[in-house]
């Protein structure tokens, strides 16, 4: 397969630049006069700046604020449910609620108290990914804008179906799924567990919590290699970063390109894998986006250019489309992605709308 073009920049190192030199003139917020002490602090929280997904999201966060003119702030949770919370109570205590908040908690319990601690202070607020299912935008308030996320149930079965058919239909798989208590988690750990369910000749042998990282993973793999000798074939990864860690634990003991391996993330070294033949599929949510997109519809109902009451439940809380890239297409992905400047328009911010999130 192709490998990356040697001139080629990351997507994050590309965005700096074009931060910095006004290639951002798609974005739909140019600097605005505030009067003093009116400007909102834009904040962006996720977990942590070393996973290449939310380091990513970090970048479209920094393009936007800079294109918008307002001051920005990126905290970080480690993991750490506790500081995540604390965090953005000590952002909203320093500004006064004078603040935008874009959060992906780190556990679905933690989305309570971030939002009502930002609807409480006056600020405006979109969550990611998780929270309690019966916590919704409509029951709290305008403050509390939008949650998006994206189907994990469906899109776990896909990468499951297509390391299926990368194996040739039979054979024993692994599975390293993310934190116990996190929505997408559950979600994805459910989707594959449905692929399995209707395919007669895969059996799963063990299923691992790797805590969304790529250390926890390459250790976990490195021992089922020892367990599992001979007895498997694919290796199911509920996202990239642990993927990448299973990956690297293969390629150590020389067995690179002989296990399928899906990820789900989209960010470049796996893109790179799928290209390589090192992995089988991964699947992109475009952090960039998220990054950018999660600052910019509460911006615009905190200045008036989104009606919060006047949208349905349907976009307050809502799927968005991710885009699943295989070796027929990794390579023209990579390109549109990785290599050429990406194309971002946020003055539509529903052009990436898959439908309401269904209600249980």
């Amino acid at each position: 397969m192709k490998r990356k073009h040697p001139e080629a920049q990351s997507r994050r190192a590309f965005m700096q630049v074009a931060a910095s030199t006004g290639l951002l003139a798609t974005l739909p917020f140019g600097r605005r006069a505030f009067a003093q002490g009116e400007a909102p602090l834009l904040v962006n929280s996720i977990r942590s700046l070393s996973n290449p997904y939310h380091a990513a999201w970090n970048a479209g966060g920094e393009a936007f604020a800079k294109h918008a003119g307002l001051d920005y702030v990126t905290l970080v949770t480690e993991g750490d449910s506790e500081k995540g919370v604390a965090d953005i109570r000590g952002i909203l205590a320093r500004t006064g609620g004078n603040a935008v908040v874009n959060v992906d908690p780190n556990d679905a319990a933690d989305a309570r108290p971030i939002v009502e601690a930002c609807v409480a202070a006056g600020a405006h607020v979109m969550s990611q990914w998780n929270k309690p299912d019966d916590l919704h935008p409509w029951d709290v308030g305008p403050n509390y804008v939008a949650h998006m996320s994206f189907n994990g149930q469906q899109y776990g079965r896909t990468t499951a179906e297509i390391m299926f058919e990368a194996m040739g239909g039979s054979g024993g798989v692994l599975a390293l799924g993310g934190i116990l208590s996190n929505t997408v988690a559950i979600q994805r750990r459910a989707g594959l567990e449905a692929a399995v369910a209707d395919a007669p000749g895969i059996e799963l042998l063990d299923y691992q919590v790797g805590d969304w990282q790529s250390s926890k993973a390459y250790d976990i793999v490195n021992t089922w290699l020892a367990r599992f000798a001979g007895q498997f074939s694919g290796i199911w990864c509920a996202n990239d970063d642990m993927a990448i860690g299973a990956l690297e634990a293969l390629r150590v003991n020389g067995m690179s390109g002989q296990v399928a391996i899906t990820g789900i993330d989209g960010v470049e070294t796996a893109v790179q894998a799928v290209m390589d033949g090192e992995m089988a599929a991964t699947v992109s949510w475009d952090p960039f986006w998220q990054g950018s997109v999660g600052l910019s519809i509460p911006l615009k109902a905190r200045l008036g250019e989104l009606d919060v009451t006047t949208l349905g439940k349907d976009k307050r809380e809502f799927y968005a489309k991710g885009v699943v890239v295989t070796p027929e297409n990794a390579e023209a992905f990579y390109e549109a992605n990785y290599v050429t400047a990406p194309g971002l328009d946020l003055d539509d911010v529903w052009g990436r709308y898959a439908g309401p999130i269904e209600q249980s």
